[in-house]
């Protein structure tokens, strides 16, 4: 009998919802943000040497806010210069939300916005069969990598456009993290359909050294009161699982053996703590930083 278990991304509406409760209970935000206003202004202190324009490439940016922190960072870094900055995100929704922040932001001058709506495979096989290769002085990629099928010849591709100063900035979950854990064990119960492959920062030294990169790693601490999801019928709680699991109503779609071992697991030391009475999922992030 197929499994009712279906795959979060077949309802970008409850994606958005349990990834705002995410947010609301994470660390997430504020650990990149840390990363942004301490690491990010040396890792891109020679990308605009000499440079009239700066040309700035976010793969899978979400609504942007990401975004424009680092566009802040750049552009303080090398002010008066130009800086254009190309889009590449799947969901129209989000790009919407985007340029919505674009509209109410107030130093945003000098930069050029484009967005493209599209994955980041669709990007590389629309630019290859306009016979284009335009480089890029700095491209990231944060929380995206999980929804490419390929991820070794995506990073080779996007590696191929950096100019000699860039950088390549990868954020994803950290191979230290409770995701490392949960889904390792579980993923293979998890309704993936296509959709998304699991990897984490401990996956990058393997690829990267067979691919010749070079690279640094960087370790984000985070976490995630995940404390509603043991109380029966909490709505949030209830988002929240389906978030960490990549599945529609969770709660209610699991076969009982499953839902009970994945919610044993989310207590162990490999994944949480308990503090003060609350649960804490390992939410920690790995920051990868890949040179041409």
């Amino acid at each position: 009998m197929a499994s009712p278990m279906k795959n979060l991304l077949m309802d970008l509406d409850r994606y958005a919802q349990s990834f705002r409760v995410f947010l609301e209970r994470s660390a997430e935000h504020q650990s990149m943000q840390e990363f942004l206003e301490k690491q990010l202004p040396g890792i891109i202190a020679s990308i605009g040497n000499g440079k009239s324009a700066i040309n700035v490439l976010s793969v899978g940016s979400g609504a942007g806010e990401m975004d424009l922190q680092i566009l802040s960072k750049i552009r303080a870094r090398y002010p008066g210069v130009t800086i254009n900055n190309d889009v590449i995100e799947p969901s129209a929704s989000q790009i919407s939300k985007y340029k919505e922040h674009v509209a109410q932001a107030s130093n945003l001058e000098n930069i050029k916005f484009t967005w493209h709506n599209e994955t980041a495979n669709e990007y590389e096989s629309r630019m290859n069969a306009e016979k284009k290769t335009k480089k890029w002085d700095f491209i990231h990629m944060i929380q995206m990598l999980y929804y490419v099928k390929d991820i070794p010849a995506t990073l080779r591709y996007f590696h191929s456009l950096l100019e000699s100063q860039a950088k390549l900035l990868i954020i994803l979950v950290s191979g230290k993290s409770g995701w490392e854990t949960l889904w390792r064990k579980y993923s293979s119960s998890f309704p993936l359909e296509g959709f998304c492959s699991f990897i984490s920062s401990a996956d990058f030294p393997r690829i990267l050294d067979s691919a010749g990169m070079k690279y640094q790693l960087y370790e984000l601490p985070s976490h995630l009161d995940i404390t509603s999801c043991f109380i029966e019928g909490d709505k949030d709680g209830e988002l929240l699982l389906d978030f960490l699991t990549e599945t529609i109503d969770f709660t209610k779609t699991a076969p009982p053996e499953l839902k009970r071992q994945v919610m044993e697991e989310l207590r162990k030391p490999g994944c949480s703590e308990i503090r003060d009475g609350k649960v804490f999922f390992n939410s920690s992030l790995g920051v990868i930083v890949i040179e041409p």
